[in-house]
C-alpha cells in the first residue's frame, strides 16, 4: 500500500510514529510543510521537517514534542552574551549540527527536497519525507501589535499594524494577539518539489493527520498544483481532526482558523478542506454530533478516539483512518 501523508511538525510526526505501527508495510511518502521556515543566525531552519525526521528517527524531546532530546544550550547562552538575538527561539546545540549541514549545503547549490533526503539519511525515519516545495516558502501573520510588549495580554492591540512571520506569532507572541490574514509569503510562485506530484498520483490513500488545517496542511495546499492533484488523484483522501471538543488538541490551532473565517468546531475545519478534497474525516467520539453535519457537506465520517495519548492509541487513529478509507473507496 502506498500513503502519502501531508504533514505539519508535532501533531503530524506523532500521528506518522502511529501510521507506521497500524501499517508496517506500507510505503509511506511524507509531504512536509515549509512554511515554517525561518532563517536564523544565518542559518535554514526547517521546524517542521525535522520535528518529522527527528520523532521517527528517535532523537525527539519526547516530553515537548520537538527539538532533540537530552538537549543543551550553550550555543544560545553564547549568542545572548554577545547580544545576538532573537532569543525567543531556542535552538539547541544538537540542533544547530542540522541547521549548520542544511545550510552549507543549500549553499552548495542542492535544492532543499534534496538535503532533505541527505539528513534523513542519517536518521532513517522509515519514511520519504519530501518538503512541499524546494522553493521559499514563509508563512506571515496580519496583527495588529499592542503599544509595549508588557501589553500583550490576549488584547485585540491598539498600536502597529504589521505583518510578522509566522514564528514570531506563534513563539514569540504566543498567539496572544488575533491574527488578522495568514499570508503565505511566496506559495503562489512556488513549485512542487521533486516527488511530491509523483507521490500523489501513485497514492493508494492519502491522509491528512490531525495537523493545524491553516498553516500546515493548508500551506502545503497553497502550493500551486498539489490541492489539484489531490483532488484529482481519485484515490481515498481522509482527514483526522485536530479539533477535539470545539478546542485544539494542542497548540493554538483556533487563532489561526479564526483568521480565515472558520470555527474551531470539527465539523467547521471538515467543511474548510470541503468534500472536493476530502472524502472521509474523523472525529473524536466527544464530537459524535458533528458527525451528521458532516455527511451533509458530502463527506464521509466516522466518530473514534482521536487523542494520541501514546503510540498505541495513535496506532488505532491510523487504523481508523485507512479503515474509512477502504470504506469510500467500495462505496
Amino acid at each position: 500500500m502506498r500513503i502519502v501523508v501531508l504533514a505539519g511538525g508535532i501533531g503530524g510526526a506523532r500521528f506518522l510514529r502511529g501510521l507506521k505501527l497500524a501499517a508496517p508495510d506500507a510505503d509511506i511518502t511524507v509531504i512536509g510543510n515549509t512554511g515554517d521556515d525561518i532563517h536564523l543566525f544565518g542559518l535554514k531552519v526547517c521546524p517542521d521537517l525535522d520535528t518529522v525526521m527527528y520523532t521517527l528517527g528517535g532523537g525527539i524531546n519526547e516530553e515537548q514534542g520537538w527539538g532533540r532530546a537530552e538537549e543543551t544550550f550553550h550555543v544560545k547562552e553564547e549568542l545572548a552574551a554577545y547580544g545576538v538575538g532573537p532569543e525567543w527561539f531556542g535552538l539547541g546545540d544538537r540542533d544547530f549540527a542540522t541547521h549548520i549541514v542544511r545550510t552549507q549545503m543549500l549553499n552548495a547549490g542542492f535544492p532543499l527536497s534534496a538535503v532533505t533526503e541527505a539528513l534523513c539519511d542519517r536518521w532513517q525515519p522509515g519514511v520519504r519525507l519530501i518538503p512541499m516545495s524546494d522553493d521559499r516558502v514563509e508563512t506571515h501573520v496580519a496583527v495588529t501589535l499592542p503599544d509595549s510588549d508588557s501589553d500583550s495580554d490576549g488584547g485585540s492591540g491598539s498600536g502597529e499594524r504589521k505583518a510578522i512571520h509566522f514564528q514570531e506569532y506563534w513563539v514569540r507572541l504566543r498567539a496572544s494577539v488575533p491574527a488578522e490574514a495568514i499570508v503565505p509569503v511566496g506559495a503562489e510562485q512556488a513549485k512542487p518539489a521533486p516527488g511530491v506530484l509523483e507521490a500523489v498520483a501513485a497514492a493508494d490513500v492519502i491522509l491528512f493527520p490531525p495537523s493545524n488545517p491553516v498553516v500546515s496542511i493548508g500551506t502545503i495546499l497553497a502550493v500551486p498544483g498539489i490541492r489539484e492533484a489531490i483532488a484529482d488523484a481519485g484515490v481515498p483522501v481522509v482527514g483526522l481532526s485536530p479539533i477535539v471538543g470545539d478546542a485544539p488538541v494542542r497548540g493554538m490551532a483556533d487563532k489561526v482558523l479564526a483568521a480565515v473565517g472558520v470555527e474551531a468546531t470539527a465539523a467547521a475545519v471538515a467543511e474548510h478542506y470541503g468534500s472536493g478534497l476530502l472524502d472521509g474525516w474523523l472525529v473524536d467520539t466527544v464530537d459524535a454530533d458533528a458527525v451528521e453535519r458532516v455527511e451533509a457537506a458530502g463527506i464521509r465520517c466516522r466518530a473514534v478516539p482521536l487523542m494520541m495519548t501514546d503510540a498505541e492509541a495513535t496506532a488505532r487513529m491510523a487504523q481508523e483512518a485507512l479503515a474509512l478509507a477502504e470504506e469510500v473507496r467500495g462505496a
